[in-house]
């Protein structure tokens, strides 16, 4: 596949290229190159970066960041069990627990949750750092939700976390989750209140907590342009009102 002159490889993590010290130059470069070209494309077409992902793998097989990189791609286009399988290989080559939560995921994305509720509860968790067990106590609640299990699915995830006025990088989703919990539950009051504590965390808009909110609010959005010109076409007025209102619609 065509990989952009722009990329050289040298745009990947120093851990990564690190370990690539291990293959000849000329390959090494290669795979480089793909696995940039797999951290560009993930999130925007996930297809693409999963083929990408396919061509480091042919390459570099034995790479631990190989494998993972071929896991998030295959979790990216959902393919479960591929992700599983790269994720359990780059978890024996390094020994590290950081993929533990999201290898429960992919159990809940194969249909087996009590799967992802069992991992929840395996000593791995103990050694993930506090941004990881955040993201297990995610997936645990994922599973438990998968089950029917709504009520014990807000428990889980009330934590210190939870309850913590500290914006982390995972704060946003665990508040969202425990709104969104909260609401299938039908505690529509405390959904509210934490689907406003969302907004107040989630200044990058990674989450639409802004729209659920609205939504229990009861506010509706309005195409004002759209409205415009059914008026125009009733009284015959000039379209320049109907500009206007659009403009602020906008702003």
């Amino acid at each position: 596949m065509p990989i952009p002159d722009d990329v050289t490889g040298d745009e990947i993590d120093k851990d990564v290229r690190q370990e690539l010290l291990s293959l000849p130059k000329t390959l090494a470069e290669d795979v480089a190159r793909n696995l940039v070209m797999v951290a560009r494309l993930i999130d925007e077409d996930p297809e693409q970066a999963y083929a990408y992902s396919r061509i480091a793998l042919r390459l570099a097989s034995r790479v631990a960041a190989v494998r993972e990189a071929a896991g998030f791609a295959a979790y990216a286009t959902q393919k479960y069990a591929e992700a599983l399988a790269e994720f359990r290989a780059a978890k024996r080559m390094t020994g590290s627990v950081e993929l533990w939560p999201v290898m429960a995921d992919c159990e809940r994305g194969l249909g087996r949750p009590e799967r992802a509720m069992a991992m929840a509860g395996e000593p791995e968790v103990q050694k993930l750092d506090k941004a990881g067990q955040v993201e297990m106590r995610l997936v645990a609640a994922g599973a438990r939700r998968d089950m029917g299990q709504i009520d014990a699915a807000i428990v889980t995830l009330q934590s210190s976390e939870l309850a913590s006025n500290a914006v982390h990088p995972w704060t946003p989703r665990l508040r969202y989750a425990y709104a969104d919990a909260l609401l299938a539950a039908g505690r529509e009051d405390e959904a509210r209140e934490w689907f406003a504590k969302t907004v107040e965390a989630d200044k990058d808009g990674s989450t639409d907590a802004s729209d659920r909110l609205a939504e229990l609010d009861g506010v509706e959005f309005v195409d004002a342009l759209g409205e415009d010109h059914d008026a125009d076409d009733a009284d015959g007025t000039a379209g320049l009102d109907a500009d206007d209102e659009g403009s602020a619609d906008k702003a």
